[in-house]
């Protein structure tokens, strides 16, 4: 190996240690919390596309989660961002950590990549800008990835928390 490769793979090790101790770090912030209101889940930890990714689920497919969950992932996204601040509070940095619970966004993913291509083929068959609804900063990535996987161009308008993204033809 060159000195440059070396370096490059210490780094690579480096921030996979990183995000694997935010992941530890979350893990343990959100047991406390499942202890504290008496919620049963397992907790899953895995570092994606360079971010430390936790999950909540539950063998014994109980409802109890969603209410972690909450309408339209609210409470989701609230717990999110406490465990980041929890996080943050313990090593210093500010983390991208991605927290799921009961599998939601997970098919959340699913169904926003499928609205992403059907409005990437809708702006490439009418040739004109396709404007969707305003969607949280997840759901509009996952959108935006969807829309380059077909070849296009999208972009995002607006005002949070009325963000919106908007596909453009080719």
């Amino acid at each position: 190996m060159t000195e440059g490769t070396t370096a490059a793979a210490a780094e690579g090790a480096d921030t996979l240690t990183r995000l694997e101790q935010e992941g530890e770090i979350a893990a343990d912030y959100l047991e406390g919390l499942l202890d504290i209101a008496d919620l049963d889940g397992d907790i899953d930890m895995d570092v994606e596309a360079d971010r430390a990714s936790v999950s909540i689920i539950s063998d014994t497919g109980s409802r109890d989660l969603q209410k972690l969950v909450g309408r339209d992932g609210e409470v989701l996204e609230a717990l999110q961002e406490l465990t980041r601040l929890a996080v943050h509070r313990e090593t210093g940095d500010r983390s991208r950590l991605m927290l799921d619970i009961a599998g939601y966004r997970a098919c959340k993913r699913t169904e926003l990549a499928d609205l992403g291509a059907k409005a990437a083929a809708e702006a490439q068959s009418s040739g004109q800008p396709v404007r969707l609804d305003p969607m949280t900063p997840f759901e509009r990535k996952v959108v935006h990835d969807a829309v380059k996987a077909a070849g296009l161009r999208s972009e995002s308008e607006g005002e949070e928390p009325q963000r919106f993204v908007v596909v453009l033809p080719a």
